[in-house]
Order: C-alpha cells, then sequence, then structure tokens
C-alpha cells in the first residue's frame, strides 16, 4: 500500500530535484532513477519466507511429518510447553489384559471379561481393543449390546443378557462401594491402568491393563529438557498410575483424573497466560484440548479421525520421536528466515544508496540487486530441503527398538546426538 508509491515518489525525486537544482536534465540521473527503481523491486524480500517454509514443508512431508500450514511450523519453533496425552501418545497403545479381578465371588474372571468385552465391542478406545482382543484370545463368546450408551471420558453402558451392565473409569463407579481397595492401589502403583466393570448393585470386577511406554519417548523428554522446554503429561488415570508412569519415562509434570474437558482447560490456562503450548495426543477425547492448543500433534496412524481433522500436524507413522526433529526444523526454518531477511534489506539498502549516488550500474542492480540477490535467498532457503537435525540420530535408533530402553542406552543416544 505504501512501498511502491514511496519507491516511485523518491525514484522522480532523484531526477526532480538536481534538474531543478541545475536547471537542466542529465541522461545519468535517469540512469540513476532506473538502478534505483530495479533496486527497490521487492522479489528476494517477498520470496525469502514463501520458499523458506515451502522447503520445509517439503522436507517434513519426506520425512513422515504432515504440516497442515507454514504457521503451525513457527509456532512449534516458539513452543515453551508440550502437553502429552498418555495412552496412545507416550505409550504404545498397545494395552493388554493382565488381570480380571473378581470383587463379588458369585462370577467367575471368564463371564466377567465375557461382559466386559461384549459392553467394549463397540468402543474404538485403546483399552476397549485390548479387553476384546483378550476375549478372543481366550476363545469367550461377544455378543452384541444392547441400548448401548457412550458417556464421553468415563465408559459406556448397555445390557448384556437383558442385564444392564456399565464399564469405565473410577469416575463412573463413584457410586458404587468398592471393595479391595488395596488391591486397586498395588495394581496401580506397578503402573496399571484399572477399570470398573459393573451392575446396578455396584462394582462386579476390577480389570487391570498395561501399556508400555514407547521406545523412543525416554530419550525425547530428555532431549526437550536439554532444550529449556517444560512437559507435561495429561491424563484420565489415577494420581497412583500417571505417578508410576511419570517416574517410569522421566516427564516433568502431570495431571490425572482428567476427562476430555479438564484437559481443555489445562491447554487453555496456558495459552492465556501467553504460553506458546503444543498438546500432542492421538484419540477423540484428545481432539478438543488438541483445537485449543497453539499448536495440535497428533500421531496419524493410531489417532482418531477426529483426532487427525482437529490436528495442525501429523506424524503419519506414529514415531512420536520425530517431534524433536520437527523443532530443530522448526528453529532451523525460522533462522533460514531471518537470515534471508536480513541479507535482502541490507543488500538492498546498501546498492539503493549507492544507485542515489550515481555508484551502481544497470547492470549491477539488475544482477546483483534484483535477479541475483533473488537466486541467493532461493538457494539459501532450499538447504532446509536437505536438513536432518540432531534429533534425527537417537530417532532413528530407536525405530528400531521394540522393547523400552535402558538407561544405559538412553544416556549413549543421547550423548551421541549432543
Amino acid at each position: 500500500m505504501y512501498y511502491t508509491p514511496t519507491v516511485l515518489a523518491l525514484s522522480i525525486l532523484s531526477i526532480a530535484v538536481p534538474a531543478l537544482r541545475y536547471g537542466t536534465l542529465q541522461t545519468s540521473w535517469i540512469y540513476r532513477s532506473l538502478s534505483f527503481l530495479v533496486i527497490s523491486c521487492p522479489c528476494a524480500l517477498a520470496i525469502s519466507i514463501p520458499v523458506s517454509m515451502v522447503s520445509a514443508l517439503t522436507n517434513a512431508a519426506r520425512s513422515g511429518v504432515l504440516v497442515k500450514g507454514s504457521r503451525y511450523l513457527e509456532a512449534i519453533a516458539s513452543s515453551e510447553v508440550f502437553a502429552f496425552d498418555k495412552t496412545g501418545t507416550l505409550t504404545k497403545g498397545e494395552l493388554e489384559v493382565t488381570d480380571v479381578i473378581p470383587i463379588r465371588s458369585e462370577v467367575s474372571p471368564k463371564a466377567l471379561l465375557r461382559i466386559a468385552a461384549s459392553l467394549e465391542t463397540r468402543s474404538e478406545h485403546p483399552i476397549a481393543k485390548a479387553i476384546v482382543e483378550k476375549a478372543k484370545k481366550e476363545g469367550i463368546e461377544i455378543v452384541q449390546p444392547e441400548n448401548f450408551s457412550v458417556h464421553i471420558g468415563i465408559g459406556v453402558s448397555g445390557n448384556i443378557d437383558g442385564k444392564w451392565y456399565a464399564i469405565g473409569s473410577e469416575t463412573m463407579a463413584n457410586g458404587s462401594r468398592l471393595k479391595h481397595e488395596e488391591v486397586v492401589s498395588r495394581l496401580r502403583s506397578e503402573g496399571k491402568t484399572c477399570v470398573f466393570l459393573m451392575d446396578k448393585e455396584g462394582v462386579l470386577s476390577v480389570i487391570a491393563l498395561r501399556d508400555v511406554p514407547r521406545a523412543e519417548i525416554i530419550p525425547l523428554l530428555m532431549r526437550l529438557k536439554k532444550l529449556g522446554l517444560k512437559t507435561l503429561m495429561l491424563t484420565g488415570d489415577d494420581e497412583n498410575t500417571a505417578k508410576a508412569i511419570a517416574k517410569e519415562i522421566g516427564i516433568e509434570t502431570y495431571k490425572a483424573n482428567l476427562l476430555p474437558e479438564d484437559k481443555v482447560y489445562v491447554v487453555e490456562e496456558l495459552t492465556k497466560s501467553g504460553i506458546v503450548t503444543t498438546m500432542v495426543g492421538d484419540g477423540i477425547n484428545d481432539a478438543p484440548a488438541l483445537a485449543r492448543s497453539s499448536v495440535g500433534v497428533v500421531m496419524g496412524g493410531i489417532g482418531s479421525d477426529a483426532a487427525i481433522e482437529a490436528g495442525d500436524i501429523v506424524l503419519l507413522k506414529d514415531s512420536i520421536g520425530k517431534l524433536s526433529y520437527l523443532i530443530d526444523l522448526s528453529r532451523k526454518t525460522m533462522s533460514v528466515v531471518k537470515q534471508n531477511i536480513l541479507t535482502a534489506v541490507s543488500v538492498k539498502l546498501a546498492l539503493a544508496l549507492l544507485a542515489v549516488l550515481g555508484k551502481v550500474p544497470l547492470w549491477v542492480a539488475v544482477g546483483v540487486g534484483d535477479v541475483g540477490l533473488s537466486l541467493v535467498v532461493t538457494l539459501n532457503a532450499m538447504r532446509l530441503l536437505v536438513f536432518e537435525g540432531t534429533g534425527l540420530k537417537y530417532t532413528e535408533h530407536c525405530a528400531v527398538k521394540e522393547k523400552t530402553l535402558e538407561k544405559q542406552e538412553v544416556n549413549e543416544i543421547f550423548v551421541e546426538a549432543g
């Protein structure tokens, strides 16, 4: 709006002022004005940001990271807090049923597992899938529930063989008297997730499940800490389970017993405080928090459609270690953008001043101040196409691991990554 009229005015003045002063019009003044116009063309400055972003987005896509826009890449570079969902994000999401403990002796563990699997057969939650898989492995018949209802964030309910049952978190079981609290406490201290099967009379069974942390999560958290970034785990698990998992993987802070709306509240409070927050999740319960965060990162393989839609960045191969590479790439991108802007502005200002003084030939104005400078910023930005970052050194190492890394292995990788 203002740039072009200003440049044209200065160009005209560079001819008019000496012409009025000396009472004559010389070809050299017109030549200087033309040089000034060519140098003032903002091509190099205009393309310095887009070409850098396109190069970075292309690099990310090749590496299995889909970024839905350049602003999200910029936001990742300035993120101060990384909030993680637990199941399927920090852990593999491959839950396995370890215990089916009857609370009332009149029902056998197999009968309890049949009821639980039948209720969970319509759910997409990782816990539900694990219970159904356990029942199938044991050859237990699964039936379709009637009057099925989803209680968002806490569980499901329905009729099995004409009788009402429900399965869900402790929040759902709060209205029932729970015996064997010491058993539940022991299971949770082992890092196991407990769900409760109940009927109208109260809790029937405690079903415990165990999930293992992703191999790359420990070195990733160590890297984030080294970079001075804060980490936070948000989970619907109880305090004891969350504490055990947080201690195992080395995450700084955790918040337990969270419903989906509680996760949204935590993320909103952080962003309202002016803290740039990245939320990393995978499930439908994470979608609202992903949408409210500064940047939402989704596990693309295991993630639900709702989460992928709400997220801004998708890790296509569920490799959470790519988050370290993404931070490196975003910071490198912003560095290149600043280099390009500084180079374009400083060179053009210097040449423009020299052009007014008659020190810049027209071919230099074109070859250096316009086309040449545009080529320089483009080539500088294209370096991002082959950027890898230090994060990939241990991310690739972890990709071949099928177990949780031992402490010594983590330290070796971390030192190697620098």
